[in-house]
């Protein structure tokens, strides 16, 4: 299996399934004398952790499967600080239930990755969807735990990432305040409205149903001069990034699709002087890039997130003929079924892909910052 690494210079390698015996990651390129701290990293990880209640009560967006997360620095950092070889971390799996999978060992869930692993492998880790499931995001949380770290220390106090849910269950933020973001369970930028999101997402849970939504990102302090023309612009590696989370199925920058029905003149981000003489522009349209590389404003996308799709309401499918003595099958048979599902699963993803979101911008960032001090003298 390719595809498992992510960067040129900060380079990120995960590894590991759902239900294995760890999952992890390898983070190369960073360079010596970065201060790492542990309990940065851990944090992290618990904003994303499955289990996690708010206010010390069952939050009814997120899975029961309670993990702890705990990662563990395996090389690369000795005495607080970055070694500039490879940092090592595992996060060892402790609350599996594969039991609950055993009825989709030749069974395909709708809407998830099953068929189309087995088609393209012929054979398949059934327990949580292996290494297509959403568990797999620690791993990515971690490495860019470290990415922020870096880019802290190297672009100051005025560098920040912060993501939040916009819209979940079909119901939107009214307003942005980013100190309500950690004060309800969903992450919304709204604390009023959050109240009705966990409405509706209980009556879903009830259901047996589950809800997407929309995860909004701002990133503050980037310097101008970010991306790499023509086929690494920075937008097109954060929508790689993005889009290569489980959950997500869009994105768009700045005005994003509004801006098909607008005119030049309202779209363009004019631009002026402020009284330092630096570039200011009147509106941020273009979400902080032109022509795929930063411009010094804010950085703004959205992303949108599908409904999780392991419900709890019977679903069609169809399921493989397999022959246990030869698991990897080529052109294998199938039949129609009907599929109730069991398990330990998320009703709503937002919240817990919010610290992704900040993850993967976080190494895109610290990639192309890294690329960028090879860009002029």
């Amino acid at each position: 299996m390719g595809g498992n690494s992510f960067g040129k210079i900060f380079k990120v390698t995960t590894f590991g399934e759902s239900h294995g015996n760890a999952l992890g990651c390898i983070v190369e390129g960073i360079p010596a004398g970065v201060k790492i701290s542990a309990e940065k990293i851990q944090h992290e990880l618990e904003r994303r952790r499955p289990g996690k209640k708010f206010a010390g009560e069952k939050n009814a967006a997120v899975t029961s499967r309670n993990e702890s997360d705990t990662a563990e620095i395996l090389s690369g950092v000795f005495e607080g600080f970055s070694q500039g070889t490879p940092i090592a971390i595992a996060i060892k799996n402790t609350s599996q239930n594969s039991k609950d999978y055993s009825n989709l060992a030749a069974t395909f869930r709708p809407g998830h990755a099953d068929f189309s692993y087995f088609e393209k492998y012929g054979f398949r880790d059934y327990r949580g969807g292996g290494r297509s499931s959403g568990r797999e995001t620690c791993a990515r949380v971690a490495a860019g735990a470290i990415a922020k770290q870096f880019l802290e220390q190297s672009l100051g106090k005025k560098f920040a990432i912060t993501a939040y849910t916009l819209r979940a269950a079909g119901i939107s933020c009214e307003k942005i305040n980013f100190s309500d973001i950690e004060k309800n369970p969903l992450r919304a930028a709204d604390l009023k409205v959050s109240e009705l999101m966990q409405a509706k997402i209980e009556e879903l849970r009830a259901q047996g149903n589950s809800a997407g939504g929309i995860v909004e990102c701002e990133i503050r302090g980037v310097p101008s001069g970010l991306g790499e023309p023509v086929f690494e612009k920075l937008d097109a590696l954060l929508a790689q990034a993005m889009l290569s989370i489980g959950a997500v199925k869009g994105i768009e920058f700045g005005a994003g699709f509004a801006a098909a029905d607008s005119t030049g003149k309202e779209n363009n981000d004019q631009i002026r002087l402020d009284k330092n003489g630096k570039a200011k522009f009147s509106q941020n349209n273009s979400g902080g890039i032109l022509g795929g590389i930063s411009n010094g404003e804010k950085i703004i996308f959205r992303v949108a997130i599908k409904p999780v799709p392991s419900i709890f309401c019977e679903q069609k499918t169809i399921r493989a003929k397999i022959n246990p003595e030869k698991p990897a099958q080529k052109n294998a048979e199938f039949e129609e079924t009907d599929l109730q599902i069991h398990g330990r699963h998320d009703v709503c993803l937002c919240p817990r892909i919010v610290p992704v979101v900040e993850a993967m911008s976080a190494l895109v960032l610290a990639d192309l910052y890294l690329q960028n001090r090879c860009a002029k003298i």
